[in-house]
C-alpha cells in the first residue's frame, strides 16, 4: 500500500535573539564557494520509536544554527555586485509532516516511492529562500524521517556533518552552551599570492570553460537513470583489502572496485577512456592547513583516468595506486593555484560557473565518486540513539557514487549510486565478484 505524507506546518524560524551570531555583515563566497554547485544538497536520516519529541527537535535546532549564522543567512550581492552571504539571521524553514505508515514497514518496502516526499523542496532561484531547510516526518508507529537540504555554495560534506552533530547534541542535552563554536572566518581561507599565480587550466576543470569535459555528456531521460544501493559487509572489505595488498583505504579500495564493476557493465570500447571525479578535502592540504572545523566549502577534485581495457585488466593494486597519484595531485601548489585563479578571474570581471552536472546528464564512460565515510552519523544521538537508516536521496545524474558507513551493520559501507537502467542488470550480476 502506498505511503500518504501529509505536511501540517511551515515554518521560517530565527534563532534566538540573544544567540544569533550573525550580527547583519555580509561575507563574500570563498574560491571554493564558488566551485560548488549552486544546487540545494538532500540527507536524510531515520529513527525507530522512541524518537524526540518535535518541539525538542525545532529548540535543538535553532540553538544549533545560532552557532551556524550562514545557515541562517541568505544569498545576496555586495557593494560590487558579487554573490555574497548575509548573516542577516533570516533563519532556517522547518516543515511538520505526518505518515500514515509504520516506519519499519516503510523503509522495508514503500520508502523508495516516497523518498522524495521526506524532505523540502527549495528553489534556489528565490530571492529570499533559506539556506537550511528541514522536514520531521514522524511515522504512525512514532518513528522519525529527518529530511534536510542545505545550499552547497554554504558548506560541504564534512562541514554539515559538524552541524548535524552539534544538532543532535543540543537535543540530547537540552542545552546550547555545551556546543562549540565552528571556525567560519572565510577571509582568513584560500587567500591569493600577491601577484596571484595560476599555474593549471583551472578554468577547463573546476568550471565550465570552452574545453571543459562536461560539455560533452550527454543527457538522459530521467526515468532511465535508476537508483541502487550496493551494500558492502566488513568482510568483503577485508578481502578486497587483502588483494590490493599493502596500505589501502575503504574508500580508495571500493572506488576502485565500483569502477571497474561499473566499467565492466557499461561494456565499452576497449580503447575508452574512462575517469572518476574524486572529491578531495584540502583542509589539510593547503598551506597553511584549515582547521578541521571550518565550516564552509574546502573541496576540490581529482580526476583518476584509464582505458577500459587497461582498468579492467590491472590488479586492484594498479587501480588504487591510479587513484591515489591523482588525489595526490591536488596538493598545496594546486590549491594556492586554484585560489589565485580565482582571483584573477574575479578581479578581470568574469563569470565562473562550475561544472555541476544538470538533473538528466549521463556522466558514462565516466563517473563522479563522493566518500561521506568520514563523516559522524553514528555521533548523530538526539537522545534515543544513532540512527537506523541513512536513506538514499533521488540521485538524478547517471555516474554518480556516494560511499557512507552503513547504519545496519558494523564495518559495513553503503553505495548510493544511479546507473542508466540499460547497465543496471549487468552492473548487479558482477558487483560483488572480484575476479
Amino acid at each position: 500500500m502506498a505511503v500518504t505524507v501529509e505536511i501540517t506546518s511551515r515554518s521560517v524560524l530565527r534563532p534566538p535573539p540573544a544567540s544569533a551570531s550573525g550580527g547583519g555583515r555580509k561575507s563574500p563566497l570563498t574560491a571554493f564557494d564558488r566551485a560548488a554547485m549552486d544546487s540545494y544538497i538532500p540527507a536524510l536520516f531515520a529513527w525507530n520509536p522512541p524518537a524526540p519529541d518535535n518541539a525538542d527537535m525545532v529548540h535543538g535546532l535553532l540553538a544549533a544554527v545560532a552557532k551556524y549564522p550562514h545557515l541562517a543567512g541568505r544569498l545576496g550581492v555586495d557593494d560590487r555586485g558579487r554573490k555574497c552571504f548575509h548573516l542577516n539571521d533570516a533563519g532556517v524553514l522547518v516543515v511538520m509532516a505526518t505518515a500514515d505508515a509504520d516506519l519499519a514497514d516503510a523503509l522495508a518496502q514503500d520508502l523508495p516511492a516516497h523518498i522524495s516526499e521526506l524532505y523540502p523542496k527549495a528553489d534556489k532561484e528565490r530571492a529570499d529562500e533559506p539556506l537550511f531547510q528541514a522536514q520531521l516526518t514522524r511515522y504512525r508507529c512514532g518513528g522519525l524521517v529527518i529530511g534536510t537540504v542545505s545550499q552547497h555554495h554554504v558548506a560541504d560534506g564534512q562541514s554539515m556533518s559538524f552541524f548535524y552533530t552539534a544538532w543532535a547534541t543540543a537535543v540530547r542535552t537540552a542545552s546550547a552552551t555545551v556546543l562549540s563554536s565552528p571556525f567560519t572566518d572565510r577571509a582568513a581561507i584560500a587567500v591569493p599570492r600577491s601577484p596571484p599565480v595560476a599555474k593549471f587550466d583551472h578554468e577547463n576543470i573546476e568550471f565550465r570553460g570552452e574545453h571543459s569535459r562536461s560539455h560533452s555528456y550527454a543527457v538522459l531521460p530521467l526515468d532511465r537513470i535508476k537508483n541502487l544501493v550496493v551494500h558492502f559487509t566488513e568482510e568483503f572489505i577485508a578481502d578486497l583489502k587483502a588483494r590490493v595488498g599493502g596500505r589501502c583505504s575503504t574508500f580508495q579500495c571500493l572506488l576502485a572496485h565500483a569502477w571497474k564493476k561499473v566499467t565492466a557493465a557499461r561494456d565499452l570500447a576497449p580503447e575508452e577512456f574512462t575517469r572518476i571525479r574524486v572529491s578531495v578535502n584540502c583542509r589539510s592540504r593547503a598551506q597553511p592547513p584549515v582547521p578541521l572545523e571550518y565550516f564552509g566549502n574546502m573541496v576540490l577534485c581529482a580526476y583518476p583516468r584509464m582505458q577500459a581495457w587497461e582498468l579492467l585488466s590491472s590488479s586492484y593494486a594498479t587501480v588504487v595506486g591510479t587513484i591515489r597519484d591523482a588525489v595526490a595531485r591536488v596538493d598545496a601548489e594546486y590549491i594556492q593555484s586554484f585560489v589565485d585563479f580565482v582571483e584573477l578571474a574575479e578581479r578581470a570581471g568574469e563569470e565562473l560557473a562550475p561544472t555541476a552536472a544538470d538533473p538528466g546528464t549521463a556522466f558514462c564512460p565516466d563517473m563522479e565518486a563522493d566518500s561521506w565515510l568520514g563523516f559522524r552519523f553514528h555521533d548523530l544521538d538526539f537522545g534515543h540513539g544513532p540512527p537506523c537508516a541513512f536513506l538514499p536521496p533521488d540521485l538524478p545524474i547517471e555516474g554518480i557514487m556516494i560511499l557512507v558507513p552503513s547504519c545496519e551493520a558494523k564495518g559495513g559501507v553503503d553505495l548510493f549510486m544511479a546507473l542508466d537502467d540499460e547497465h543496471v542488470d549487468a552492473f548487479k550480476q558482477i558487483c560483488y565478484s572480484m575476479d
